[in-house]
């Protein structure tokens, strides 16, 4: 891609750093996750918004 087609997109353009993947598959939270699993067991998902 050229420097004026990037200037004209609409979507942006995200380059990923690779030292994020010795991230991966870790659990980094588990305090919140475990937190944020049991407040979904309680009250649910919401409902799928569909037009």
């Amino acid at each position: 891609m050229k420097i004026e087609q990037i200037n004209k997109t609409k979507t942006p353009i995200v380059k990923i750093d690779k030292k994020l993947d010795r991230f991966q598959g870790k659990i980094l939270f588990p305090e919140k996750l475990k937190q944020a699993n049991d407040t979904l067991k309680k009250v649910g998902l919401p409902k799928a918004y569909k037009p």
